[in-house]
């Protein structure tokens, strides 16, 4: 499965490393930085749940000028699809989740839209956007993707996260339907489902604390609003 997937990605103008195990990846981890990482669930030794866990909280030492491995997008693949096998890699910080068996044309799709969203890899008119968006004492920065609560501290957010927060602030105080969040922060998270978007608005109420829930509020049966007034800089 690693080769094909190698062999397809190269045919595709990426350039790839392969490893075998979670011992493998950190180390290749420490010597050069990547863009994206695929990891399969099931391996030997620590599993790619544990790994992806383990970036997600900050293991590793990140490389000088490009993207802290917290916030490196992940693409899970496994060949256990059902729902709650979904949730719990979205839940851990995965940026996205392919049940197998998958084509190969399906997973390059994929990784080509999660790398748009990405930090390194989004258009270049978006990544000359300099504004600051603040909101109740937080400031988000789109040009270097940075999250930074009240107190000065920058909080770590995926790629993902990054997408769904720009988006609320984008339509502030207005209800958005789940399916309309999907197309605005251009987040495909396994299959396209209102769970999905449930998932990313919990993770990023939990890494904004207790105040979050005041700031995205469910509207029942709707949707969801972003209530705080923004201010661009």
């Amino acid at each position: 499965m690693r080769t094909l997937l190698q062999r397809a990605l190269q045919g595709d103008g990426f350039r790839v490393r392969g490893v075998a195990s979670g011992e493998e990846m950190w180390e290749a981890l420490s010597l050069a930085p990547v863009d994206l990482i695929i990891m399969d669930v099931m391996l030997p030794g620590a599993n790619g749940v544990e790994l992806c866990r383990g970036l997600r909280e900050g293991r590793g030492m990140s490389h000088p000028g490009e993207i802290p491995l917290s916030q490196v997008p992940i693409i899970m693949v496994s060949a256990r699809g059902e729902e709650r096998d979904r949730v719990q890699g979205l839940d851990i910080g995965a940026d996205d989740y392919v049940a197998k068996p998958f084509s190969q044309r399906e997973l390059l799709a994929r990784v080509r839209a999660v790398l748009r969203r990405g930090s390194g890899h989004a258009p270049v008119a978006e990544r000359q956007r300099q504004e600051l968006l603040r909101f109740a004492g937080w400031t988000l920065d789109l040009r270097r993707r940075e999250l930074v609560d009240p107190t000065g501290a920058i909080v770590e957010i995926s790629g993902a996260e990054h997408e769904l927060l720009a988006s609320f602030l984008d339509n502030p105080q207005r209800v958005i339907a789940r399916d309309r969040l999907l197309e605005l922060s251009r987040t495909r998270l396994g299959d396209v489902s209102d769970r999905s978007i449930d998932v990313l608005v919990s993770r990023l109420r939990r890494k904004m604390g207790d105040e979050a829930g005041g700031l995205i509020r469910t509207v029942r049966g709707m949707g969801y609003i972003f209530v705080a007034p923004v201010d661009r800089l």
